[in-house]
Order: structure tokens, then sequence, then C-alpha cells
């Protein structure tokens, strides 16, 4: 089959594609054909360095994933050759997603939602994943609270914008000027210009934080929390700042979610979540994919067409 893999660690020329042994499902185990692969700031993080994941023989890159189920390991009970599904297979450890073929553990992927193509549906996993579980499993947001989301038009950021308000909570936003109107139209009660003010000097008695940008960022984000506030950040463990009494801070790492992802299906479904996909390239096109993405001013997401 058809796969990108890292011929050495460094810049995006290093992905090439190349011609690997077809994966076989093992006990739990799916085979999927991958009609798109979602493309996310880990994967070339760890093009550049090979550090955050565990690597097997073949150095192949990706985790999202929407296709159809080719062929099932003993033991699956939750789907059938045929089946259209989505998911984020494996992570931290290496998925390969960027391939024709990927197996995965049957319950690290879910029904694709009816309403979305592959490409919105290889949009979704990593990054609404992590939205999901910062905001509803680790902050719990509730109906009424103030959540103020860091990077709301960035890849976890516009579907934290989305679950949150789908929770029932007044949503702010950070994003530069230009994409203030996209911000709004996925369903930000407020949005702050980053570039022209400082968030705290405009934004106060918030309930959640979500922080993907750590750092500076993090520690400036405790100062709008009210007692009680919650700040969820992503970029690692050494970006939770200290907090006062009565304020929590913590840190969240996506995992693989069945159910996480059936419910965001759900939300696809409902229409209260869209994808947002800037940029679609052929998955020859990988290492283009990976310099776009590294600019840093992508809206939404980038996906790889395969199929």
């Amino acid at each position: 089959m058809r796969a990108v893999v890292v011929e050495q660690w460094g810049g995006p020329e290093n992905l090439v594609e190349r011609e690997v042994e077809r994966p076989e499902p093992g006990l739990n185990e799916v085979l999927v054909r991958v009609h798109a692969a979602g493309v996310n700031p880990v994967d070339w993080k760890t093009r550049a360095s090979g550090a955050l994941i565990e690597w097997g023989d073949v150095p192949a890159v990706g985790w999202d994933v929407s296709g159809t189920v080719e062929a099932v390991g003993p033991g699956v009970s939750v789907f059938r050759a045929g089946d259209e599904v989505f998911g984020m297979p494996l992570f931290p450890r290496q998925a390969g997603a960027y391939a024709e073929y990927v197996v995965a553990p049957a319950r690290h992927l879910a029904p694709k939602p009816a309403t979305l193509t592959h490409v919105e549906a290889a949009a979704l996993p990593l990054a609404a994943l992590t939205a999901w579980q910062a905001l509803v499993d680790a902050a719990r947001v509730r109906p009424g609270e103030r959540v103020l989301v860091h990077a709301a038009a960035g890849g976890v950021g516009h579907f934290a914008v989305q679950i949150a308000k789908a929770r029932g909570a007044y949503v702010i936003g950070t994003a530069s000027a230009a994409k203030h109107d996209l911000v709004r139209r996925l369903g930000a009660d407020e949005v702050v210009d980053y570039r022209s003010l400082r968030f705290e000097d405009v934004v106060a008695d918030i309930d959640v934080v979500l922080d993907g940008l750590g750092g500076e960022t993090a520690e400036r984000s405790v100062k709008v929390l009210r007692k009680g506030g919650r700040l969820i950040t992503l970029p690692g463990p050494d970006d939770v700042p200290d907090t006062p009494e009565g304020v929590k801070a913590d840190w969240v790492l996506v995992e693989p979610d069945h159910l996480g992802l059936r419910q965001i299906a759900a939300l696809a479904e409902q229409g209260a979540l869209k994808p947002v996909v800037e940029t679609v390239l052929p998955l020859e096109q990988a290492a283009q994919a990976h310099r776009i993405g590294e600019q840093g001013r992508t809206a939404g997401k980038i996906v790889l067409t395969v199929a």
C-alpha cells in the first residue's frame, strides 16, 4: 500500500511516499481503508524530532482517519466490513493514518457521522476529542457558565467554541481580527482580538478557560477566572500555572475515546458541530500540508485525501 513515512527527523521534506506492507487486523482490531486523514500540530512536531510518541518499525505519520472497514479481526462485535468509521487510533502510539490502510482497535473508532463527508469526518477526531475531553470530561462545563477559548479559530479552538455552546455556555473566543466573523459564526458570543488587546483587560468572571497556547497565556488566564473557575491547558504539564485558592488548573492529553467520538458524531448530525476545513490536499502532498500548518495561520483544519 501507499504510505507517507518519515525518512529522517527534521523538516517537511523528510516526508516521503513509499510502498509498504499492508497491515492485517489482529484480535479486536479492524482494517480501515482510508478515505481521508486529518493533519494536526502533533504530526509535524513528531516529524521534526521523533519525540512525543512511540514509533513502530516504520515511522509512519498521522492519527485522524475516516474511511471504510475493509476487514475485521477476531473478537470484533461493533463493526463489520463496509461500515464507514472515523477515529484517532492508538494515540500517542504510532497509527500511520497517512496511508491507504490503517489497523486500529475497533473501539478506537466510531460510526462516521452520516451528515459529513469523509474529508469533514477526518478533520474531527484528535481536535474535537481534545476539546470534548477538556471541556466536558475535565472542566465539566455547565449551562450558563462563561467559557473563554483561546485560539478560537484553530483546530481545537473552533470545535471548543461549538462544544461549549452546545453545552449551554456563554462563549468568548480570542482570535485575530480577520477570523472574528468565523468565530462568531461558530457560536461565540464575544470575540477578542488578541493582537490589539490584552484579553485580561476586557474579560472577567470566567468559569472555564481552554488554553491551547500555554506559557504566558496560561498564567495570564488565571487572572480572569472567578472563584471556582477551572483552567485547562493543552501544551503540556509544565504549562499548568500556579493558582490562588478556589481556582483549579490542569493539563489534558487526548486519548482514544469511542464514547466521546459517538457524542461528537451526534452533535455533528444535529448540526451543532461543523468542522471547518481550510485546506484539502492529496496524500502525496503531505509535506506541503505540514508546511502550511507550521505557519500557524490555518483556520480550522487541513485534511489529506487518500482513497
